[in-house]
């Protein structure tokens, strides 16, 4: 008996295919060559892109710091005895939250920078990153944003872009897209979350969430137990919101006034920020704005 496909009308939707929306911000190739995703915390990524997660081809999800400051004031459970344990509960919460997006544990990585101190050697960030991208080739890399919510997605931002930079410069390959998830950044006395801070020529797309989604991001979300109080500002909403990333000047401040990370015992500044941002374009022989 011969076989017979369904017209396509009547197939049923590929539940993890990825979303239009997104399809719009790179070219096919690029998707089909995987998705690296960058992030400053374990968290991160689930409040950026929790709810995608499971439909992107992910290559690798890299975390930049290893989620524990040296101040215990930080620490979300006031019991662990030290820093590496911290970062140790924190590694099991990311790979339990994971686990919610059907992302392996073979597919996380990091790069064990001490959680607030990711500025503190942004060349040597950037050659990191630029080591990973070299090794994956995804075609689309998705980060943090330049917005000035935390020290480390900053610098986080910094290494995507300036590793691209560096790429570009060499000739090796051909260099990634860079999109961005939202984080947070100051708005009047509070943050802003969900959203970017806006920038001529740079349009957002929203991708909209499924039921499945949004109850699989807010199941990621629980794992987090040491970040509840944090994470509480973060609602799950019905879409998530996405960009090509802008083309930075890391030596202007993301937006005018105070930052956010300015208004606590970070360990940096938003000046002392740019001039280490400064000094790592230098090293790495990286002039004026970095594009993307």
């Amino acid at each position: 008996m011969p076989l017979r496909s369904n017209p396509p009308s009547a197939s049923p939707p590929n539940d993890r295919a990825i979303p239009p929306a997104l399809l719009d911000l790179a070219d096919a190739d690029r998707w089909a060559a995987g998705v690296l995703l960058v992030a400053a915390h374990p968290d991160d990524e689930t409040i950026g892109a929790g709810g995608v997660l499971r439909h992107l081809p992910l290559t690798a999800i890299v975390h930049v710091t290893d989620g524990a400051p040296r101040d215990r004031r930080w620490w979300g459970d006031p019991a662990i005895e030290s820093r590496e344990a911290y970062a140790a509960v924190r590694r099991i919460e990311l790979a339990r939250a994971l686990a919610h997006a059907g992302v392996s544990p073979r597919r996380m990585r990091t790069l064990a920078r001490e959680d607030q101190r990711a500025s503190f050697d942004l060349a040597g960030l950037t050659r990191d990153v630029a080591r990973v991208i070299r090794e994956l080739r995804p075609g689309v890399v998705l980060t943090h944003g330049y917005e000035g919510g935390h020290p480390d997605h900053d610098a986080t931002a910094f290494g995507v872009h300036a590793a691209r930079a560096m790429m570009e410069r060499e000739g090796d390959g051909v260099p990634p897209i860079i999109l961005e998830f939202t984080s947070y950044f100051a708005r009047g006395e509070g943050i802003a979350t969900g959203e970017f801070i806006a920038r001529e020529g740079c349009d957002a797309v929203d991708v909209s969430l499924s039921d499945r989604d949004r109850e699989g991001k807010r199941r990621m979300l629980a794992c987090f137990a040491t970040q509840r109080e944090t994470l509480a500002q973060f609602a799950v909403g019905d879409v998530e919101r996405f960009r090509r990333a802008p083309e930075y000047d890391f030596a202007r401040p993301p937006h005018d006034g105070t930052l956010h990370y300015e208004r606590f015992d970070w360990g940096i500044t938003g000046e002392e920020w740019r001039a280490r941002a400064a000094e790592a374009l230098d090293s790495l022989g990286i002039a004026g704005a970095v594009p993307c």
